[in-house]
């Protein structure tokens, strides 16, 4: 088993690498001085994973949307007890998330983290799931649904993406519907699980005041050899144009929400991170609350403090989302659109473009001062087919030609759409 040392050049951080026996990518940071210890155990399996085969199958199995998050919630459950009671004697506080593209364990302590990482290892291993438990599971999540479908904020971004994308799974709900879980049995959870929760399709990141060989060797103790199973996950051709330009929701909701939203070119997950650095920046310039676009927008009563924007990229899919509250919403999309044709035709300032880039580059630095961040670095980098500290040559690197040319490839008027979720308005 061979430790692979990254180190990042310009900061002189550096974290563990090690492609363990069982199949599993371990990345481990050991930070001294700190008092917490943050760990991740994770497959690359999210919600936009309903086509996959692996070599032993001839053809595609498509799974109901949701079961991604279904498998989360069903995986704390073992035959003996709550995973979560295990986790209170060792005083460790734990959670999960599934996203899109990852379904992550998780948890952070102060003491007695080498009990905690084997109760991880372990009941990621063992799926336990029976008819009982998964109709009940049917019930709570359905709830779940019902109540983000009533959620302003969740609404108004899944419209959004339901007007950028057409075939690309990213536009459901990462819990699917209440149809869709209700074809949701103990067999296909055991599919997916098999499927998806091989170590071989797994990173495990841990961060904090730790040392490596205790890791390894626990990992050496708990981690089950795999088969890599050449699992290859496939999604329906998605046509560049959107499906919509502008969606309204009614809603009961104070002041208008907003999402504007562009349909970027989609590559490679490493492709689609330098992208979306690049396109932060170039944003940042013309957007941020130090721009005289975002002044002008304030002082006009169009936005408020809520205003801001966010990359948002995965396998297939890449965007720029702007969001906000304003009574006009139509009129902050003329003027986003606006802003950024300018910046396309005649570039963007040099001294803002180097400002908003040192203030990026110090949020960034910053974070490796954070043990919950680092641990999250370095499991989202790996996933993403890139090293850990590859952001911080990326942004070193960039130039202000780099962000114009990000923002004459990928910000078309065309590919711009609107997503309002507003209180209807009705004639007295």
């Amino acid at each position: 088993m061979n430790k692979e040392i990254i180190k990042c050049r310009r900061t002189d951080d550096s974290c563990v690498h090690v492609k363990h026996k069982s199949g599993l990518d371990i990345y481990i940071c050991k930070m001294e001085g700190f008092s917490t210890i943050e760990a991740l155990f994770g497959t690359k399996y999210g919600s936009i994973n309903t086509m996959f085969k692996t070599s032993e199958d001839k053809e595609y199995t498509t799974v109901p949307e949701g079961i991604a998050h279904f498998l989360e919630h069903k995986l704390f459950e073992n035959e003996d007890c709550d995973v979560f009671e295990l986790y209170a004697k060792t005083g460790a506080n734990a959670n999960a998330f599934t996203s899109f593209d990852k379904t992550c364990y998780i948890f952070s302590c102060s003491k007695n983290y080498a009990e905690s990482l084997k109760i991880l290892l372990d009941f990621v291993q063992k799926p336990y799931f029976t008819k009982e438990s998964v109709d009940k599971e049917q019930g709570i999540i359905g709830q779940e649904i019902r109540m983000c479908d009533d959620n302003p904020e969740w609404r108004v971004f899944f419209n959004l993406l339901g007007c950028l994308y057409e075939n690309h799974p990213v536009k459901i709900d990462i819990a699917g519907t209440v149809e869709s879980i209700a074809k949701i049995d103990a067999d296909l959870l055991y599919k997916c699980y098999n499927t998806f929760y091989n170590l071989n399709n797994m990173v495990l990141s841990i961060a904090g005041n730790i040392d490596v060989d205790d890791v390894l060797k626990i990992c050496d103790e708990c981690l089950v050899p795999c088969e890599n199973k050449g699992l290859e996950t496939v999604f329906k051709e998605e046509p560049d144009k959107l499906v919509s330009s502008y969606h309204v929701e009614n809603q009961p909701v104070g002041k208008p929400l907003f999402n504007i939203g562009y349909k970027c070119t989609s590559g490679t997950l490493a492709e689609n991170n330098r992208a979306s650095s690049e396109l932060y920046i170039a944003a940042g310039v013309l957007l941020d609350s130090s721009s005289p676009l975002y002044r002008k927008l304030l002082s006009d009563g169009l936005i408020n403090a809520d205003f801001g924007f966010e990359c948002f990229y995965g396998d297939g899919y890449s965007t720029l989302i702007i969001s906000g509250e304003s009574s006009e919403p139509e009129k902050v999309r003329d003027a986003v659109s606006e802003a950024f044709e300018n910046a396309k035709a005649n570039g963007i300032n040099k001294e803002d473009f180097e400002r908003v880039k040192k203030s990026a580059y110090g949020s960034m630095i910053r974070e490796l001062n954070n043990v919950e961040a680092v641990a999250n670095l370095m499991i989202n980098s790996s996933m993403e087919g890139v090293g850990p500290y590859d952001a911080v040559e990326i942004l070193s690197d960039m130039t202000v030609q780099d962000a114009v040319s990000r923002l004459q490839k990928d910000i078309r008027a065309d590919r711009m759409a609107l997503s309002v979720v507003r209180e209807q308005v009705t004639d007295k």
